[in-house]
């Protein structure tokens, strides 16, 4: 009964505070429209910033892999689940990402919590943008190396604290795209400090990767630095890609050294290899459907567009698929998505701990899945939702 007590005062006190959170369990595939409890709803929540998740060439090759490979890897990597499905994939992240080798990883949240903490110790340093992702800061804690955090895109905050503090290793870790925001990080200004004080430097793309850049190879491509630049790039296969996963891509070193080390690779189980085998298919759609992500950056200029004319609170990510729309109190946030929930539209509410204290908000995702009508009606109904909300 103790135990009851205490997880039910943690609960109450979560909804007090408007920090409570539910899920919305739906029917079917991830596209912009989702069955919930037998009504459809228009959808602005989801990372499948191309719209390939639920793409009938991808839901095919996925197919033809169930034949040869069944369902399960049934063993971690290093034991006996990586087939030459995980290899073909790791060969072509490797050479989508220009880079000598990639390794995979069940997780994005796994991918950073191995690669820091196979990299460093008590020993090391590492310097951290204040809005990294939470997997982030935990494959930092997890380390146990000293974590110091910088002000957000502050590269001068971050030059007086490599230079005050030395150390056998450091290394400087960001978010390419921000994933609450929608900006990007100053990378060519980290990539100048990083080399001037001989730290070295990991970035987090993965909301960037098949969304920026000329040939969507993302913040990187979009900055033109190379593996010389960054040497370590870290990426996901669930938002743009579709599908499911992440990875690393460096320099041979780089990826053997954390096959030896990453205890999030060694210690689990291998993504089933019919995935990866979806996930190539994906890769040479996203390169080849230019056209994806020139729909998307127009849907959204379009949405920026009217957000103006409406006078709705927008922030500068004029060049990637998130769209927050800052309300401040969590209380806010959460009537303005209920609201729209009650009008068939469905757009998630951001609070803290997820973002600072005070910024609360709608984080409006948009996919080359999408049509303009679509987001017209979005538009039409934040506004409305808006006049009626006096939290």
């Amino acid at each position: 009964m103790i135990l009851e007590t205490y997880l039910h005062s943690i609960l109450a006190q979560r909804k007090a505070e408007g920090l409570y959170r539910k899920r919305h369990t739906h029917q079917g595939a991830q596209t912009p429209t989702l069955l919930i409890d037998g009504k459809t709803y228009l959808s602005f929540c989801s990372n499948d910033y191309l719209g390939l998740a639920a793409y009938p060439e991808i839901i095919h090759a996925l197919s033809q892999s169930a034949e040869k490979y069944g369902v399960g890897s049934g063993a971690a990597h290093l034991i006996s689940g990586h087939s030459t499905a995980h290899q073909a994939l790791e060969s072509a992240l490797a050479h989508y990402t220009g880079r000598a080798r990639a390794l995979l990883f069940s997780t994005g949240y796994m991918a950073n919590l191995g690669i820091i903490s196979g990299l460093l110790g008590r020993d090391d340093l590492i310097f951290m943008d204040k809005l990294n992702h939470a997997s982030l800061l935990d494959g930092a804690l997890l380390a146990r190396a000293k974590l110091l955090r910088y002000p957000h895109a502050d590269v001068a905050a971050l030059d007086r604290l490599l230079q005050a503090n030395p150390a056998r290793h450091r290394l400087v870790v960001t978010d390419g795209v921000f994933s609450m925001d929608g900006t990007l990080a100053p990378l060519p200004e980290l990539v100048a400090v990083a080399q001037r004080h001989n730290a070295w430097l990991m970035v987090d793309d993965a909301h960037g990767l098949g969304v920026l850049g000329a040939h969507g190879r993302g913040s990187l491509e979009h900055h033109q630095l190379d593996s010389e630049a960054v040497p370590i790039l870290m990426g996901t296969l669930g938002k743009a890609f579709g599908v499911f996963g992440a990875f690393v891509a460096g320099s041979d070193a780089l990826i053997e050294t954390l096959i030896q080390t990453a205890r999030s690779y060694i210690y689990t189980t291998a993504l089933p290899p019919v995935l990866a085998d979806a996930t190539r298919t994906s890769l040479q759609i996203a390169d080849k459907d230019q056209w994806r992500r020139d729909k998307l950056q127009a849907l959204v200029n379009q949405f920026r567009s009217g957000a103006e004319q409406l006078g709705l609170p927008l922030t500068g990510s004029a060049l990637t698929p998130i769209q927050p729309l800052i309300l401040g109190k969590p209380e806010r946030a959460t009537a303005l998505s209920e609201a729209l929930y009650t009008r068939g539209i469905l757009v998630t509410a951001i609070r803290p701990p997820t973002v600072p204290e005070g910024t609360a908000r709608l984080r409006v995702t948009l996919s080359a899945a999408h049509e303009p009508e679509q987001v017209e009606t979005l538009l039409y109904h934040l506004s409305d939702c808006l006049k009626h909300i006096h939290v």
